[in-house]
């Protein structure tokens, strides 16, 4: 995969079963199952296991038998991340705890009323995590996606768990998502965006990454720099069977270009990256 398309990969069947699982046996169970099934990946998904060996020899320079090991554990805890999703939209969410790192930043983004716009990426589980915290510092995370699950799944997760627990605010071409977020920060939410992945087309930033020129996103950094809202870069990372770690950044709170904000989100990215090299989630040929 040359590059990113904007789709969620995944077939329906899958998700039947392991929503079965879950549900019937439990976590444990599904967890082994998901053994099979992404060694099965590991061995056929050719496109994106040659991305992340790719990745992981010529860009974090890890030898070529430590990168194939790798592979295999990025498939699988991208595995554990989509169940445990499902876990918790299936209200089977009592085995997971988290700790939050800079906890106290949101506590503060939340009290200064303005709401608050929340950079991710494609690493760790930042929905899952996100769950966690709901409630506990605000009742509303919104996040703002592409819209472009494959049909038959989302109706399937849609009708088996409820839907999602967050509020979606999906990208438009008539730029009508800008009222929503708009809408969000004025009544003191939290906007989550995931800003480390462009569309063949889109307008972007281009910016050294790991040592290589990797092009970013534009629309979230304008994003971050023209709402009054203060900015932080979050990441939640799977680090236990059943627990995360979430992180938070000092919030931005002065006017700054898109630029300047995007290079200091790709800092923030970078040291992720290198802690967590397994739970990078971009199954493409990032860098040009």
């Amino acid at each position: 995969m040359s590059r990113w398309d904007g789709k969620t990969k995944g077939s329906l069947t899958g998700y039947k079963i392991f929503l079965f699982f879950i549900n019937t046996l439990g976590l444990n169970f599904a967890y082994y199952l998901l053994r099979i099934v992404t060694f099965y990946y590991y061995l056929f998904a050719s496109k994106p296991r040659n991305a992340l060996l790719d990745f992981y020899q010529n860009t974090l320079h890890i030898q070529r038998a430590g990168a194939k090991k790798l592979v295999r554990k990025n498939f699988y805890i991208f595995g554990q991340t989509l169940v445990d999703r499902a876990a918790f939209l299936l209200g089977r969410n009592e085995q997971f705890t988290h700790t939050f790192e800079n906890e106290q930043y949101l506590i503060d983004i939340r009290d200064q009323g303005k709401g608050g716009i929340l950079l991710s990426a494609h690493l760790g589980n930042w929905e899952t995590a996100g769950n966690l915290l709901k409630g506990r510092i605000t009742p509303t995370i919104n996040i703002v996606m592409l819209d472009a699950e494959v049909e038959s799944i989302k109706q399937y997760m849609d009708l088996s768990t409820g839907g999602s627990r967050f509020k979606v605010i999906a990208i438009k071409n008539d730029l009508s998502h800008i009222i929503s977020i708009r809408n969000a920060l004025i009544n003191n939410e939290f906007v989550a965006i995931h800003s480390d992945r462009y569309l063949e087309g889109a307008r972007y930033i281009e910016l050294d990454f790991l040592e290589k020129k990797a092009k970013f996103p534009h629309g979230p950094f304008v994003i971050a720099s023209k709402f009054d809202a203060p900015v932080t870069f979050v990441f939640a990372a799977k680090n236990g069977k059943y627990s995360y770690h979430l992180s938070a950044t000092l919030p931005i709170t002065s006017k700054m270009k898109p630029e300047e904000i995007a290079r200091l989100y790709v800092t923030q990215l970078e040291k992720k990256v290198k802690e967590y090299p397994e739970q990078w989630f971009n199954y493409y040929n990032f860098f040009n």
